[in-house]
């Protein structure tokens, strides 16, 4: 059983996949550094019954992700919001079999979705076999993990100030 109040980070992909790894990426960089206690970091290969037990309970699921765009510009990032309701098809699709729109929408039929969730989708170059990012996906790391530590922040501030 998950804490409520929580707050779960979730790094998706394949770190031996080159760009596929971005999420993981982040999620190193996450973890030097301080972040509050109800904030919990875990990597995911996108399987949405894993995505579903990790943001489960939570009152805010951050995820990063790689993804595919046509036409696509690598390192460029895409935010997108669900509260509990359906997530509009964004102009991009999961590097994964199934995707994570797959698992919002199986979560939201289950009401199983996080009272908040926040998607960073980054564009990727390189989805082959081996290690490293692409230059233009390396440089979106550092705006990324910049990005999530606002949404922790957000989030903490938010339920510290108690409900509106």
């Amino acid at each position: 059983m998950q804490r409520p109040g929580r707050i779960a980070v979730i790094g998706v992909g394949n770190e031996f996949r080159r760009d596929d790894g971005v999420g993981w990426a982040v999620l190193a960089r996450l973890r030097e550094r301080p972040l509050p206690s109800e904030a919990h970091l875990a990597t995911c290969d996108g399987d949405p019954g894993r995505l579903i037990g990790l943001w489960e309970g939570a009152r805010l699921a951050v995820v990063v992700d790689a993804a595919h765009a046509h036409p696509g510009t690598p390192g460029r990032v895409h935010r997108l919001e669900l509260d509990a309701g359906l997530l509009d098809r964004p102009p991009t699709t999961s590097s994964h079999g199934l995707g994570l729109g797959e698992a919002v929408e199986l979560a939201r039929v289950l009401g199983l979705l996080p009272e908040h969730l926040v998607v960073y989708a980054v564009e990727g170059a390189d989805s082959t076999l081996g290690t490293g990012l692409s230059p233009a996906v390396a440089d979106a790391v550092d705006p990324l993990v910049e990005a999530v530590e606002g949404e922790i922040a957000r989030s903490a501030a938010a339920a510290a100030r108690g409900p509106a």
